[in-house]
């Protein structure tokens, strides 16, 4: 059959088209988890065939590898020239750690919505990527410590090192949630905190910290059940564990049953299913957070009093709970939309106690802003308290010091 219609349209391919690639990936994989996110869900959202999408990368890993290295890329690339500057005396070193900040900050700002990728879904890594992630992160650490250890010399390398890693997570809180501030007024709400930590005086004194009911945590990171419980908790205690080790996705039925000395079977008389294991694992952190604030409210005398026994109380929930904490805020996209609207609203309540008691002590601060600090301070608690050599009292005070200085406290 002969056209007479004219000649076909032509049709080019985009030059940009791995990085539309690259950018629906990284949302989705940020959004959803890496498990949730398959291939042909990234190739509907650039408007191409899944064959055309393999042409790029042969699987979803390589396309996860590639969209979690990008932000760490990215940072090493826009700290490049501050990292350069010459620091021969306490003031070069200010104006380069002022330069390193605002380029982290900008960045991060940019990539915001693709940011939680490396929080959560990193572990889903290979062990040898994982380890290159790692090295990236731990050079951008290094620019900033090398400046600061001629700007406060008299601080030890293993403190410096807990301070620098407090001022990228207050920046990296960003990508874990969406109070929405304009640019400007997040820009520096983020810089202000981050300069406080890196002015911060470690040796606090524990007099000046509200006290806690400090529990030494255990070696598994979270409240043991003990034998004594019932099956129920047991398994919850169990998967608690696994899921935070290993990731939901990657723990089976069969694992908790083992767990507990249980067969398959006998783990659905107690629940239907491994989301409603999740799913009371989950309860059971809203619960604690809730109770928490509650007895902070019951027993301070004024909001000042009660915001610095919350940050206590946060710390030493963390340092008891620390598997419990990670899955309540990195599996709930695993959860019935139900449950997931359910939980998702009491953890805004919950950080909107937080800022309540902020903006009491703080009224110069907008609700947003305060929302802003908030985070700020509770993602300093999760990221530090992994990497604490000690979870003892003095690094309980310490921390909590850590974010009394975020929130801006005197």
């Amino acid at each position: 059959m002969i056209r007479t219609d004219g000649p076909p349209a032509n049709r080019t391919r985009p030059r940009d088209r791995k990085r539309h690639i690259q950018e629906a990936a990284a949302g989705a994989f940020a959004r959803n988890g890496y498990h949730a996110v398959g291939m042909q869900d990234i190739a509907d959202a650039v408007g191409i065939s899944a064959p055309a999408l393999y042409r790029h990368f042969p699987n979803k890993y390589a396309l996860f590898v590639r969209t979690a290295f990008a932000l760490v890329q990215q940072l090493i690339e826009a700290t490049e020239d501050a990292a350069q500057r010459p620091v021969e005396n306490a003031a070069d070193a200010r104006v380069a750690l002022d330069a390193l900040l605002d380029a982290v900050i900008s960045t991060t700002a940019d990539l915001r919505a693709i940011g939680g990728i490396y929080r959560w879904e990193g572990r889903y890594l290979e062990r040898s990527d994982r380890e290159d992630l790692t090295a990236q992160f731990r050079l951008l650490r290094e620019r900033f410590e090398r400046p600061h250890r001629v700007y406060r010399p008299e601080i030890s390398d293993e403190q410096r090192r807990l301070i620098v890693l407090a001022s990228l997570s207050v920046v990296a809180s960003i990508t874990a949630h969406r109070t929405v501030v304009a640019a400007r007024s997040l820009r520096t709400l983020l810089k202000g905190a981050s300069w406080r930590l890196l002015d911060i005086d470690p040796e606090i004194s524990a007099s000046t910290v509200q006290g806690g009911d400090f529990v030494a945590d255990t070696a598994a990171g979270v409240v043991g059940i003990g034998a004594g419980a019932g099956r129920r908790e047991q398994l919850v205690d169990s998967a608690v564990r696994l899921f935070a080790a290993r990731g939901y996705n990657e723990v089976t039925i069969e694992d908790l049953a083992v767990e507990v000395d249980l067969t398959p079977s006998g783990v659905y008389r107690h629940f239907d299913g491994k989301p409603a294991v999740l799913l009371a694992a989950c309860d059971r952190a809203a619960v604690a957070l809730e109770r928490a604030v509650l007895r902070v409210r019951e027993s301070a005398s004024s909001p000042d009093e009660a915001l610095r026994r919350l940050c206590r109380a946060c710390v030493d929930h963390s340092f008891q709970n620390l598997a419990l904490m990670r899955i309540y805020f990195s599996e709930l996209g695993n959860l019935a939309p139900e449950d997931q609207r359910r939980l998702r609203a009491m953890q805004r309540a919950h950080v909107a106690d937080w800022t309540a008691l902020l903006q009491a002590v703080r009224p110069e601060l907008g609700g947003r802003e305060a929302a802003v600090l908030v985070h700020a301070g509770l993602s300093v608690v999760t990221d530090e308290i992994p990497l604490l050599p000690v979870r003892d009292e003095a690094a309980a005070v310490r921390l909590t010091h850590f974010v009394e200085t975020v929130l801006g406290l005197d």
